[in-house]
């Protein structure tokens, strides 16, 4: 057709310059002349974002035209990172558009840098949905996240006086050149009412949900692009809207300030990503916007259904739907709701179908983690689809019982409903009894799924249960972030790896190759550069690039052992000032994360890192060794700038606590060496780069399995037996950390001392400042070191996004790419 876009046939530069120009004027009102790198950003985003919006229209049809199975990604968050370059790389305009962009003589580096990050996640869960979009367009599989457009992500972290501060991350201050709004394909979402008993014509049972309050849900679509452009996928963000402008009743009574404050109420849906729910308004608003998510998604994929097909019975021929966590744990209820209450196709086959097009993936071995729901909060909110919940518990409890009818305590213990005061809904139980699939996301996690989390599902489902160890994409994670690296690895192997990580095998044909391992040496010390300015801007403090870069980064948690690493901080600094033994390299300690705003202790970990960094600063003999550097705000692009960096990746989780992480994974192929404990997905990468390679210590899971068993774990012996420990965990009663507050990390020395470290500190210090020294002598020789960091990226294959969905496709969605 004389009019279809030639996918074949990219702009060059004039034609990249020509299409900025027009947005400039005609889209945001900007003459050339006059333009500042942000007005040049959104005009050069646009102009992308036209490219991806053709592919988009042909990508649709070509899957339309195979009448093609889709899959449906539920995710309450995603953490894609800034748009502009990654799309740019995925089209391959890369070039073309910083030659564009070159004619309006402002610095390319400004124009990316005035992208902000959205603000759609906090942390793994979001990332790894991010990456697994950009799996399913790499590999042209139909598949589309759905999730909620927040106007304020978690909160934007600062750092006074040592201690977190969170402020608003308004995003959306300025509405994002990617998003595409289709007000036209809204939904209404039912919210609150009664349940009326009534019957239907044939004397049946048939509940009336009544006097609902309606929410528009409107969409916005974010296109997401496949290495190499050919598929276009989208994310489509929801944004809560009130139903009317106001309700226009009480407006007409006199009271408008009323009218407006529903108006804003209802909006507040949208407004936050996680809002505390350490209140009773809070926990209601949480609730109303995971059913949002859901019942917006599952209306909008259901009518892309009907447009083709009417036919519910053949419901999963078509859809495969995938619950990314529990928070889209309703969407079982809602479509129960659906097929019965609207489509009347009766409870037995609503069930079969419902459950043959849901699949669930855990993400959490902490039974604390896994969400509730209070059957009160239920009632008032959902009233349906708690009776609905009601009764799916009591057929499957019917089942078990005849399995095994003498058991109520299995009973009890696999019962949706949790026999609490008030009584709760264990969402992840829904979850599992709902779908035809559980999984885990590493090999020990699932393991441990099966053993220890949900057992009695296990003995119930067997053939529910499998693994899919997670990934990272790859155009992100080494491509994008890491040109240098990318750029060495094209020009030793030849392209291809970026869709076939394990092609990154042949690097191990030059590790005799002195020019490549010195050029590996070279391309990290830039990098480390690099983040050795950011973290001068950023914290005000030096640090030398030839120095020991290790790298704590990710949320700040207990179970995650931020505080082991500055135990051995603190080791290293008394060695140094009380021994006179210095480290055998100079050292610098990178930690960046989040801790939630009510986590009390996680908040005085980052105030304990700070007073540690003050510490060594303000005595000069400890400082020309050690660095301590927190960079505050840990989002995609400052990930970006750090995991590039990094010489070591401390992933020092106690055994059996991580399911998975995929840091680990992103650092390892970065050329990163892992210092970390048998935890997560660390476990197959320690099978992957093999025990040379990798940094190992701590006790297992098995280990402390035991230890629990017995009840013989003793901190005192640790403490008689061990000089060096005793000295820093007395540190945190006295006054050597600081004069001024003594007392302030006391409690510290009573949870480590007093018998109730559930997270074993004190039984894996000795083994971690062990292997820290084996680490920190293998750091010196540089010549093992590049061959070392060599084999870590060469042997990230496994860990490649685009396997961990190929996958799921085969074992789980049953989807393929629609034929061309």
């Amino acid at each position: 057709m004389e009019n279809e876009p030639k996918l074949n046939v990219p702009p060059n530069g004039p034609e990249f310059a020509r299409r900025i120009r027009h947005h400039l004027r005609y889209t945001f009102g900007q003459t050339a002349e006059e333009v500042r790198p942000m007005g040049l950003y959104r005009a050069v985003a646009r102009s992308v974002r036209d490219l991806l919006t053709d592919r988009l229209f042909c990508t649709e049809e070509r899957v339309r035209a195979a009448g093609a199975k889709r899959l449906y990604y539920f995710s309450i968050e995603y953490l894609p990172g800034r748009f502009l370059r990654q799309n740019l790389i995925n089209l391959g305009l890369l070039e073309v558009c910083q030659a564009a962009v070159s004619e309006f003589g402002v610095p390319w580096q400004e124009v990316l840098e005035s992208e902000r990050d959205p603000a759609l996640g906090n942390g793994g869960l979001g990332r790894l949905a991010a990456c697994f979009l950009d799996s399913m367009a790499t590999l042209g599989l139909p598949g589309y996240g759905y999730g909620i457009n927040y106007q304020f992500g978690l909160f934007r972290q600062i750092i006074r006086d040592g201690m977190q501060e969170e402020q608003p991350d308004y995003w959306l201050a300025q509405d994002s050149p990617w998003q595409i709004e289709r007000w036209d394909e809204s939904c209404r979402v039912p919210l609150y009412g009664r349940i009326e008993h009534a019957k239907d014509r044939y004397g049946q049972y048939n509940p009336m949900w009544l006097d609902w309050k309606f929410v528009t849900g409107v969409p916005c679509d974010i296109p997401i692009p496949g290495f190499g452009g050919q598929t276009v996928n989208f994310l489509r963000l929801f944004s809560a809207r009130a139903s009317h402008e106001f309700d226009m009743a009480v407006f007409n009574e006199g009271d408008y300030f009323k009218a407006v404050e529903q108006k804003i109420s209802t909006e507040t849906i949208s407004k936050v990503l996680y809002p505390a729910d350490s209140v009773a308004a809070g926990r209601e608003l949480r609730l109303v916007q995971e059913y949002f998510l859901v019942a917006c998604a599952l209306q909008d994929l259901l009518r892309r259904f009907e447009a083709g097909h009417d036919d519910y019975t053949r419901l999963s021929e078509q859809v495969a739907i995938q619950l990314n966590d529990t928070h889209p744990a309703l969407a079982v209820a809602e479509l129960m709701r659906v097929l019965v209450d609207e489509q009347a196709l009766g409870w037995e086959r609503s069930w079969e179908i419902t459950q043959s097009v849901f699949s669930y993936t855990n993400h959490t071995l902490m039974p604390e983690a896994l969400e509730k729901w209070p059957v009160p909060l239920l009632q008032k909110v959902l009233p349906r689809h708690l009776q609905i919940i009601l009764e799916i518990n009591q057929r499957f409890l019917d089942q078990v019982t005849r399995i095994w009818p003498e058991d109520e305590e299995l009973t009890r213990r696999v019962s949706l409903i949790e026999e609490a005061q008030p009584q709760q809904v264990r969402m992840a139980h829904l979850s599992i009894v709902g779908s035809h699939s559980v999984n885990g996301v590493s090999a020990i996690h699932t393991e441990l799924v099966k053993t220890r989390l949900v057992p009695d599902f296990f003995a119930v489902w067997p053939e529910k249960f499998n693994n899919k160890t997670n990934g990272v994409t790859p155009r992100r994670w080494l491509l994008n972030a890491n040109p240098r690296l990318a750029d060495l690895i094209t020009a030793t192997i030849g392209r291809g790896w970026e869709t076939d990580l394990d092609k990154l095998r042949e690097l191990e044909g030059h590790a005799a190759d002195e020019t490549f391992l010195k050029r590996l040496l070279e391309i990290k010390l830039a990098n480390k550069c690099e983040l050795a300015e950011r973290i001068q801007r950023l914290t005000n403090q030096n640090v030398a690039p030839d120095a020991l870069l290790a790298v704590q980064a990710k949320r700040i948690h207990e179970y995650k052992r931020q505080l082991l690493l500055v135990m051995l901080i603190l080791h290293q600094f008394f060695r140094i000032m009380d021994d006179g033994v210095e480290p055998a390299t100079p050292g610098t300690f990178v930690f960046s994360g989040k801790a939630a705003p009510g986590y009390w202790a996680a908040k005085e970990i980052i105030r304990l890192i700070h007073q540690v960094s003050l510490l060594i600063q303000a005595n000069p003999r400890a400082h020309r060794w050690l660095r301590v550097v927190f960079l505050p705000d840990y989002r995609v692009s400052l990930a970006e700038q750090i995991i590039p960096a990094a010489d070591l990746s401390v992933q020092i989780s106690t055994a059996g606590t991580e399911a998975s992480g995929t840091g680990n994974m992103k650092f390892a192929l970065n050329g990163s060496a892992t210092i970390g404990t048998l935890d997560g997905a660390t476990i197959e990468i320690r099978q992957e780069v093999g025990d040379e390679n990798i940094y190992i210590f701590g006790l297992t899971w098995d280990e402390i399995q035991a230890l629990r068993r017995s009840g013989t774990y003793d901190p005192q012996d640790y403490l008689r037996r061990d000089d060096h420990l005793r000295r820093v965990v007395e540190a945190f009663r006295g006054d050597r950390l600081s004069s001024d507050a003594a007392e302030d990390f006391r409690w510290i020395f009573h949870a480590l001392t007093e018998g109730g470290d559930p997270y074993y500190h004190l039984a894996d210090f000795r083994p971690f400042v062990e292997t820290w020294q084996r680490a920190a002598v293998d750091f010196a020789r540089h010549p093992d070191w590049a061959c070392l960091m060599m084999r870590n990226v060469a042997r990230m294959g496994k860990f490649s996004s685009d396997r961990t969905i190929r996958e799921y496709a085969r074992d789980i969605w049953q989807i393929s790419p629609p034929a061309s």
